[in-house]
């Protein structure tokens, strides 16, 4: 009776990791020849591919040289989280499922991302903070105070005089099915800087909905979004007298540049926002910005409505701490 207990346990443990390997060994496959397509563009190396019972497959230790451009851009991890190794292997079987009565989403699916890093003053760097210029038709030099506080992003030059040499960057996104409404649960962080965390409720199916392609249409039934700030916010206050604005100067120039940023998104935040906004940038550390609408709201239809009243129809909150 011994023995037969031993020989299935060493069949099971055998078992488990043929599998593993032939999953890894798949999702390998499929990302050489991704690897291969892309040569024309960009070299693309990547040391292999991780799996782990909790339910996460990885491509690890990822560089990348876009043809071009001199950065080299460094991913640690990347690629998706699931409630257990069971679930990797269903959706690595989707194809073959699709249409029966299984289950084939799991009750969570995400995308992790993990130390995407590159320099701040890099080729990269200054090709985004220009073309972002260009897209707002801002010409020649940006003011001290829209300059220091990243009005309209920082640029190269003032990420230096920040502090930052590169970025090191990480954020995961997992939608969890609720039945009649999913969760879109979000995590970043800039390492050092600033880590924001938050969950977004929206309305309806979630394999329903996101089965609508470009059709989609998300419609947020509660939000709550945590931003936590590590250094950010004592670099700007530094960096900003260091350009001789008083402190009164500074706190006004990081109101406005928040200003501005709502309105990209065509709302006009009131004192429920603006005033715990205050607190924060004043001493905080912590800011929460909640909504919760008395009906689901299509996030599409936002642009719609008065920008002083997306407040109000969203019932946007945020608290200091």
């Amino acid at each position: 009776m011994g023995k037969f207990i031993i020989g299935l346990v060493v069949a099971g443990v055998v078992g488990f990791f043929g599998t593993k390997w032939k999953l890894e060994s798949d999702v390998e496959a499929a990302v050489d020849m991704m690897v291969m397509m892309s040569s024309p563009y960009a070299d693309i190396e990547y040391s292999g591919v991780s799996t782990t019972l909790t339910g996460e497959l990885t491509v690890d230790d990822i560089r990348i040289n876009v043809h071009g451009i001199g950065d080299e851009i460094y991913i640690g991890r990347f690629g998706i989280d699931t409630p257990s190794f069971l679930s990797l292997m269903k959706l690595g079987d989707m194809q073959s499922s699709w249409g029966s009565d299984d289950e084939i989403l799991p009750k969570y699916f995400g995308i992790i991302i993990e130390h995407v890093r590159l320099p701040t003053n890099g080729d990269l760097a200054r090709q985004g903070y220009r073309e972002r210029l260009e897209e707002l038709g801002i010409e020649g030099d940006v003011d001290t105070a829209a300059a220091c506080t990243g009005r309209y992003g920082f640029s190269p030059d003032a990420f230096t005089a920040l502090g930052y040499r590169e970025f090191d960057l990480s954020m995961s996104m997992r939608f969890r099915d609720l039945g009649s409404r999913y969760s879109v649960e979000l995590e970043g962080e800039n390492a050092g800087a600033i880590s924001i965390s938050g969950e977004l409720i929206l309305a309806g199916n979630m394999v329903t909905e996101l089965a609508k392609g470009p059709r989609y249409r998300p419609r947020l039934d509660e939000m709550r979004i945590e931003y936590n700030d590590i250094s950010h916010n004592a670099r700007v206050v530094e960096y900003c007298r260091r350009l001789g604005l008083s402190d009164e100067e500074i706190l006004a120039a990081q109101m406005d540049t928040f200003k501005f940023m709502g309105a990209e998104f065509g709302v006009e935040f009131d004192e429920y926002v603006l005033v715990p906004l205050e607190e924060f940038l004043t001493g905080g550390s912590t800011l929460i910005i909640t909504a919760d609408p008395n009906d689901p709201v299509a996030l599409s239809q936002i642009t719609l409505y008065k920008p002083s009243d997306v407040p109000a129809l969203l019932q946007l909150t945020a608290e200091a701490r």
